[in-house]
C-alpha cells in the first residue's frame, strides 16, 4: 500500500457468552506502521482495505510469525509467539484511515493510542465511542458482561472463592492496560483508559483524568480533568478542583490550560487558559461571568464577560472580598511546581 496508513495492534480481548468483545488489551499499539508490515499482514488474513477487526487462529499466528524478521521493531517475533499461548481470543485491529470507530476493538485502540502517547488529546477520531463501549463490570477476573455477573458471583461462591466489582463503567481504569513512564498515581482508579499523562505527571488522591484528555508535561494534578481537557506544561491543578468538560451541561468551548497556571482549591475553569494564569480557590469561572477588569493600580477599567478574556496569558482571577465582585487583573507572579515532588517519577 502507498499511502500512509494510520495505525494497526493486535490485542488480547475478552468477550461475554454471545461472542460479543467486552475489551482488548493491546500490548503493542503501533501509528503509523510501514507498508512492508501491512504487506505482510494482509497476505495472510486476505485484508484489501478499510478499517476493521478480524479474530487471529493460531495458524495465522504461526504464519505471522514465520514470515517476519528476527529484527522486527514494530512487531516482534516474540511477542506473536506469546500471543500464540493465549487462552483468550486474539484480534487483529486495521485502522487505514483515523475514521470513526465502528466497532469495540476499534475504540479500544484509539484509547490505547491516546494513553502510550502516541497521538495527543483531539488528535484522534472518537465520535461515536460511547454506543461502541459496552457497560461492563470490571472485576478481579477480569471484565464481565453485566447480564453474565450473577452466574459469575454464585460459582466464585460456591467454590469458596470471592467475586470482587471494582466498578460498573463503559471504561477501564489505564493502568490495568498501560503506565506511561514517569507518572505517579495516587489513587489508579481516578484515571480511564484513553487519558494522556505527560512525562513528570503527578496524580494525587483527589485527581481524575477522563479520556481524550490529560497533560502534556510535567504538572500536578489534585483536580479534575474533564474529557477533552488539555493542561499545559508546568501547570497545578489544587484540590477538588474542576475543569468543565464537553461531554455534559451544553459546553461546546474546548478547555486548555495554558503552562504554569495554579487553579486553587475548589476552583473551576470554565474558558481556555493561557500561560501563568491563576484562579484564586474557591472561585469558578464561567463563560458568561462578568468580571470587572483592573488595571496595574487595582483601579476598573471595563467590565467584560469572562469568554472574551479567554487564551489571554498573565490573567490572575479573583473574588473581591468585600464588593463580591469578580476581578482579573495582570498576573505577576509565576507558579513553580515542587521539585522535589517530581524527582522519582
Amino acid at each position: 500500500m502507498s499511502k500512509k496508513f494510520f495505525s494497526l495492534a493486535i490485542g488480547i480481548g475478552s468477550k461475554n457468552s454471545r461472542g460479543e468483545w467486552l475489551e482488548v488489551y493491546y500490548p503493542n499499539p503501533i501509528l503509523s506502521p510501514s507498508s512492508r508490515l501491512i504487506d505482510h499482514i494482509s497476505a495472510i488474513v486476505h485484508y484489501e482495505q478499510g478499517n476493521t477487526s478480524i479474530e487471529l487462529t493460531k495458524a495465522q499466528l504461526q504464519q505471522l510469525a514465520q514470515s517476519l524478521t528476527d529484527d522486527a521493531t514494530e512487531l516482534p517475533v516474540a511477542f506473536i509467539e506469546q500471543l500464540m499461548e493465549s487462552e483468550q481470543p486474539i484480534v487483529l485491529t486495521l485502522l487505514e484511515g483515523d475514521a470513526a470507530p465502528t466497532s469495540t476493538p476499534e475504540a479500544y485502540l484509539k484509547l490505547h493510542l491516546l494513553s502510550h502517547r502516541l497521538v495527543k488529546p483531539h488528535g484522534t477520531n472518537l465520535s461515536g465511542i460511547f454506543s461502541l463501549l459496552p457497560n461492563v463490570a470490571w472485576t478481579n477476573q477480569g471484565a464481565i458482561d453485566l447480564a453474565e455477573l450473577p452466574q459469575h458471583q454464585l460459582k466464585a461462591r460456591l467454590s469458596g472463592q470471592q467475586l470482587q466489582v471494582f466498578s460498573v463503567d463503559k471504561f477501564p481504569k489505564m493502568t490495568d492496560y498501560v503506565v506511561p513512564k514517569g507518572v505517579r498515581i495516587a489513587d489508579t482508579a481516578r484515571v480511564r483508559l484513553g487519558a494522556y499523562l505527560g512525562e513528570g505527571t503527578t496524580i494525587m488522591h483527589e485527581g481524575f483524568v477522563n479520556f481524550n484528555a490529560g497533560t502534556v508535561g510535567k504538572s500536578m494534578v489534585e483536580g479534575r480533568i474533564s474529557a477533552g481537557v488539555i493542561v499545559g506544561e508546568a501547570s497545578d491543578l489544587g484540590g477538588g478542583c474542576s475543569t468543565m468538560g464537553t461531554l455534559s451541561g451544553g459546553n461546546n468551548i474546548v478547555i486548555a490550560i495554558g503552562e504554569q497556571c495554579l487553579i486553587g482549591a475548589n476552583a473551576g475553569v470554565g474558558i481556555p487558559l493561557g500561560d501563568r494564569c491563576t484562579i484564586e480557590a474557591g472561585l469558578y469561572i464561567t463563560a458568561g461571568a462578568k468580571v470587572q477588569v483592573l488595571d496595574e493600580n487595582n483601579q476598573p477599567v471595563k467590565v467584560v464577560k469572562a469568554r472574551e478574556l479567554a487564551g489571554q496569558s498573565d490573567l490572575l482571577f479573583r473574588r473581591n472580598s468585600l464588593t463580591g465582585a469578580l476581578e482579573c487583573k495582570t498576573n505577576r507572579s509565576a507558579i513553580a511546581l515542587n521539585e522535589e515532588l517530581h524527582a522519582h517519577n
